[in-house]
């Protein structure tokens, strides 16, 4: 089925296209590397997997939950709202708000293919081209992922949310490559690793759970490329240079959280959305959701040098600068684990 049937608005009302400068950096040095980078390029080959043979795609999905998760995470759940709504519209609104997410997702993941090719174009480092290659093809098995799962299995399709359009349009344009990193390595990914582990977790159909599992296995090797590459690098900045990257940061964040709100849901599934936006911006259990969130990116400041005092009063206010004392390489090593885990049980 073509996406065309499947989205809630028209693709072409969806297009988008961002005109920047890009500089395109040779190294002619072929012999100087780090030993952690060509480490993780040599993880990046040999964990290579196609996404029409490790996933068993004959499985369905439910079509009144799709990935069998808990009504709670609907952000109006228990409200005037949701309890006047009849079975088959918390039916529909359980597909549409599960197909928003796994949109996101999808569009993350083809901003996330972009930003990879481009860090290829601009890492001053050779091993760091290296490894980012592999990412290049990470990130396109990705989208050919969530992108079939959309099309085949949900049958349904979201646009991308302003929040995220924002963020990926000001990483694209931006000509210097610790901000490609910085916002894609450590940001965006960074979120949405946390964001497929509550699906990986808290989910019950298998395929939306082992699709999640097995793209989690890739971004944790991306996210270390991130954190080693950007923790070498900014103790080099200026004061200026990096009041600049906090500030990024901080709004960026603030953009990463925003998106949450699903402002394009509500009036797709016929429910008012200023009510449903005010319901949710309220709720407690989505403001435990979005802090949750950020259990992978304050870690990740924390790793790379950028939690300065004003980025330490952002997150405080945010809620979530506990998150700092975790330990992001036990995390990324459990996303490893939890990938093997499903190979083994689907090879029973």
């Amino acid at each position: 089925m073509a996406s065309e049937f499947t989205y809630v608005l028209p693709v072409e009302e969806t297009g988008w296209r961002v005109d920047g400068e890009t500089s395109t950096a040779f190294r002619w040095d072929y012999d100087e590397a780090r030993a952690s980078l060509l480490g993780l390029y040599d993880k990046g080959k040999r964990q290579q997997w196609n996404a029409a043979e490790r996933i068993d795609w004959s499985q369905d999905l439910d079509p009144e939950n799709p990935v069998e998760i808990d009504d709670r995470v609907i952000s109006i759940f228990g409200s005037d709202i949701w309890n006047r709504m009849t079975v088959k519209e918390h039916a529909n609104l359980r597909r549409h708000s599960q197909a928003w997410q796994f949109s996101q997702f999808l569009h993350g993941e083809q901003g996330a293919l972009v930003c990879s090719a481009k860090i290829v174009q601009q890492a001053p480092d050779l091993d760091a081209k290296f490894f980012a290659a592999t990412q290049v093809m990470d990130e396109a098995r990705h989208v050919e992922a969530f992108s079939r799962l959309l099309r085949e299995k949900f049958e349904l399709a979201y646009p991308i949310t302003p929040p995220l359009k924002s963020l990926l349009d000001a990483v694209v344009r931006d000509p210097r490559w610790d901000m490609t990193y910085l916002g894609m390595q450590v940001l965006i990914e960074g979120l949405a690793l946390a964001a497929f582990q509550l699906f990986r977790d808290d989910a019950k159909n298998p395929l939306a759970k082992s699709v999640n599992s097995f793209v989690m296995q890739d971004e944790a090797r991306h996210v270390a490329f991130g954190r080693l590459a950007l923790r070498d690098y900014y103790p080099q900045l200026s004061v200026a240079e990096r009041r600049e990257r906090e500030e990024f940061v901080i709004e960026s964040c603030h953009h990463l959280r925003d998106r949450f709100l699903a402002d394009e849901l509500w009036e797709a599934v016929g429910l008012p959305k200023a009510e449903c936006l005010a319901i949710a911006r309220d709720s407690e259990r989505l403001r435990n959701f979005r802090v949750r969130l950020f259990s992978r990116i304050v870690p990740m400041i924390r790793d790379i040098g950028l939690m300065g005092p004003k980025v330490e009063r952002a997150f405080a206010d945010m809620g979530v600068l506990a998150f700092a004392s975790i330990d992001l390489g036990a995390l990324l090593e459990r996303d490893a684990a939890v990938a093997a885990g499903f190979d083994a049980s689907q090879s029973r």
